[in-house]
């Protein structure tokens, strides 16, 4: 199945065009057509103070390569030019064999906090000495776990000072699954908590999940070569060598690294988003291990290889993201887009999500070192400016190519484009 001129089929045949694929099924597609979306009052049901629901664009990156594998990627975002830079990233690095994701490693963080220590020393070493029978009290506090093939792998703590007063923080890691794992590790801490205050003649303070996920680590890489970027190879070079040098400058400069990995997120977050995951968990933990060195930094690295030609990038992030539990289950377009994937499990769900982000990575850094950020992005927020205008849907093509060709792209100039159309 080719996705050749994807973007200029209506989008009735987008989904005509997947569904033929065997991505989507007959109800599923039907689904899209009908723009079926979540029973408001399931909705109701899922948060507080409910009014209605609320919408976003959702859309689809026709195809990435991972680990020898093509998928189609749902991506819900407003933001003009994100769907459109990731294709055309992964097309580049298609041409050179796909991107390469690996699992370094799934588990979730908990942690207790206890203060007013009686004894430290004697309270590490109670610690020690019980590992075992604490990792069987919170095993034991979510069974179901384990018989999954789960549980808790393992028990550490550091003592941290602040202020005046000395923390011995409890840290526990649990392998959860296919889930994201916030109740899994709550429900075990909660259970830990009593006996750690005996344990330690302690007083503890709170027992909660870490979004700081370093033991849930997923890297993307890629291999492009450079010939790929431009058609003129000396451009091509200079190209491959700013993205290298525009890397580097995301690791010295801060004002540049949180722009850099907002970058990177446009992508993430879009099919987080789609795919029912909590983006804020995914986003608490990448600018917190963007921060791992004491310092935030650019969250990839690219390297240019001048004697062969080849333009290396990589991007390591934690991607505790989960293939059942929160709206997984609940929402029809969540559950679209994990037909649409192929219904992966969680570490290949996260091997994707991790590659996409390179992906969006590469379209940024590439765009701003040669014709700049602003071309891309103004041409398609043409349209945005239409339909604020007040175009209609038969009027916004003409709007906004009038308005690609005027002296200032603003508001104004659109509505008095729109009056003269």
């Amino acid at each position: 199945m080719t996705f050749s001129g994807f973007y200029k089929k209506t989008r009735e045949e987008r989904i005509t065009i997947l569904k033929e694929a065997g991505l989507l099924s007959q109800e599923s597609a039907s689904s899209l057509i009908n723009k079926e979306l979540l029973n408001v009052d399931i909705a109701g049901q899922m948060v507080e103070n409910h009014l209605s629901l609320f919408a976003l664009p959702y859309s689809i990156l026709p195809q990435i390569m991972v680990n020898n594998k093509t998928y189609s990627v749902p991506m819900v975002t407003e933001e003009p030019s994100v769907v459109a830079a990731a294709s055309n990233a992964s097309k580049i690095v298609m041409q050179s064999g796909g991107f390469t994701s690996q699992i370094l490693k799934r588990e979730m963080i908990g942690q207790v906090a206890l203060y007013d220590v009686e004894d430290m020393e004697l309270a590490t070493k109670s610690i020690d000495l019980k590992k075992d029978y604490l990792l069987q009290v919170a095993n034991a506090a979510h069974p179901s776990i384990l018989k999954r093939g789960g549980g808790a792998r393992e028990i550490s703590w550091e003592i941290k000072s602040e202020s005046g007063l000395d923390f011995l923080v409890v840290y526990l890691s649990v392998d959860v699954q296919e889930a994201m794992g916030a109740n899994i590790l709550n429900n075990m801490l909660e259970a830990l908590k009593a006996i750690l205050e005996e344990l330690t003649s302690a007083t503890a303070l709170m027992a909660i999940l870490s979004n700081h996920a370093t033991n849930s680590l997923v890297r993307a890489s890629c291999k492009i070569e450079v010939g790929t970027l431009d058609t003129d190879l000396e451009q091509a070079r200079k190209i491959a060598r700013k993205i290298e040098v525009a890397s580097i400058f995301a690791k010295a400069d801060i004002y540049r690294a949180a722009t850099h990995n907002k970058g990177i997120f446009n992508g993430i977050d879009a099919i987080l988003i789609a795919s029912g995951n909590d983006w804020r968990a995914i986003e608490a933990a990448g600018h917190s291990y963007a921060a791992k060195d004491g310092k935030y930094k650019g969250l990839s690295t690219w390297i240019y290889d001048k004697e062969n030609d080849i333009l290396h990038g990589e991007l390591t992030l934690p991607m505790p993201v989960a293939s059942v539990g929160g709206s997984i289950g609940l929402n029809p377009s969540v559950k679209i887009c994990h037909e649409i994937l192929g219904k992966p499990k969680a570490k290949e769900l996260a091997a994707i999500i991790t590659s996409l982000g390179l992906a969006q990575n590469l379209a940024a850094l590439k765009a701003l070192v040669s014709k700049g950020i602003q071309a891309g992005h103004m041409k398609l927020q043409a349209k945005s400016l239409a339909l604020l205008a007040g175009a209609k849907t038969d009027q916004v093509e003409e709007v906004a190519d009038k308005l690609r060709q005027a002296k200032h792209m603003n508001l104004e100039t659109a509505q008095k484009i729109l009056i003269e159309v």
